[in-house]
């Protein structure tokens, strides 16, 4: 699952695994897992300077790389499994030459709508103004609109639940 803040990647996830039986590992948990085991107050700010320390110090595909071993413990196992928040295109190298078959969704969604929905979401709520930084950190710094344009499969989620739900399920 690829796409930026706000565009219902989490409800999409939440949608698909309502119906099957997947595996979730979230990429941003990574991120959320190493504030907190630093003692820091989970915000913006903390989470992207974590976020791109790590990709400092592991390269852009940090989070695939510390993920790799969740992903493939739960494959071998059996289960399918469905990564929330692919974060960039060295994320997505990782993942393939490691062998995994891989099929992207891109969630998309108008600026002014994921700015309402981000200044409303009651865990880590987003001003228009972080939005907008968040987005441009994360274009420039971490690579991640390739793996968006780049996906095998796009949904535009500017909709209600129903029609996002429909949307998803047919895809599926």
């Amino acid at each position: 699952m690829v796409g930026l803040a706000g565009t219902g990647k989490s409800e999409v996830v939440r949608l698909i695994t309502e119906e099957h039986a997947f595996t979730v590992v979230y990429f941003g948990g990574v991120v959320l897992e190493e504030v907190e085991r630093r003692g820091l107050e989970v915000n913006q700010t903390n989470e992207r300077a974590v976020r791109e320390e790590l990709r400092a110090t592991h390269g852009m595909s940090a989070m695939a790389k510390l993920s790799l071993p969740k992903i493939t413990a739960a494959l071998d196992r059996g289960a399918d499994v469905l990564i929330d928040g692919l974060y960039s295109f060295a994320e997505y190298e990782v993942l393939t030459q490691a062998g995994l078959p891989l099929v992207t969704i891109a969630v998309h969604a108008d600026r002014d709508i994921r700015a309402e929905r981000l200044s409303n979401r009651p865990a880590r709520p987003l001003t228009r103004d972080e939005m907008n930084a968040r987005d441009d950190a994360e274009i420039r710094n971490l690579d991640k609109a390739p793996p968006i344009v780049l996906a095998d499969h796009h949904v535009v989620n500017n909709g209600d639940m129903a029609a996002l739900g429909s949307r998803i399920s047919s895809l599926v």
